[in-house]
């Protein structure tokens, strides 16, 4: 609850000094040590993504997803072709360093007046799961809206009962801020929706914990990290 009052003696929010929009991202691509982000693009990206998403033989991808699973490709190539095109959600390829795409993620409900912004459509090719590059994604997704374009404050959500999805955004840094209830229908079937989030305040200790968790050391000659992120960023 705030300190400030107002003239009328009600409670009001802290004053941001000198706060102006922020500009909404622009399609570039953001390079890691594990993996880049790329804008989509169909001609680059489609088959690619195809072929390893649907290596998921048994279809959890897409579960709690508004869409899919596809039976066809060029039902997947349909809406990749969509979601290529779209303006919110902006589409990227999570890129891997053989240069082969293996993921999909996006940003989404931005409002760059207020300065907040989300993170989702989240499609990890079961080889990108459990990886530094899958790690190293959100990273470089936080980071770019955090430090590169001044977003206060950057959303998670998904469906109430997809525990993973919530561990994974908890792992993160993301903080539970409580669940809409009978948000949608997904399916036929009724959504609760969890909604997630990092601010700004929070940004800095949470980047500093990814970062450690990113460095070579943090690594064992197989690839096997030596500390959980979780740990550090002291979430379950």
């Amino acid at each position: 609850m705030s300190e400030l009052l107002n003239h009328f003696g009600q409670p009001v929010g802290v004053p941001v000094p000198g706060w102006v929009p922020r500009n909404r991202p622009a399609r570039t691509t953001t390079v890691g040590h594990f993996c880049r982000i790329e804008p989509l693009d169909i001609s680059r990206h489609a088959t690619q993504l195809y072929d390893v998403i649907v290596a998921d033989k048994e279809g959890q991808t897409w579960t709690y997803l508004y869409y899919g699973p596809f039976e066809q490709e060029q039902d997947f190539l349909e809406w990749l072709t969509i979601a290529a095109a779209s303006e919110d959600p902006q589409f990227y390829a999570v890129v891997d360093n053989s240069g082969a795409a293996v993921g999909v993620v996006s940003y989404l409900r931005i409002d760059n007046a207020g300065g907040a912004i989300a993170v989702g459509h989240i499609i990890f090719a079961p080889c990108l799961r459990r990886t530094p590059a899958a790690t190293e994604c959100m990273y470089l997704m936080l980071r770019r809206a955090f430090d590169d374009l001044g977003y206060r404050r950057c959303e998670w959500r998904c469906d109430g009962l997809n525990e993973r999805s919530r561990a994974a955004a908890q792992r993160f840094g993301f903080r539970l801020e409580g669940v809409f209830r009978q948000a949608t229908v997904n399916k036929g079937r009724n959504r609760d929706t969890a909604c997630l989030s990092i601010i700004d305040s929070e940004w800095p200790t949470i980047r500093n914990n990814f970062e450690h968790w990113l460095r070579p050391e943090n690594f064992d000659e197989d690839g096997h990290q030596r500390s959980r992120l979780s740990m550090m960023a002291g979430t379950v």
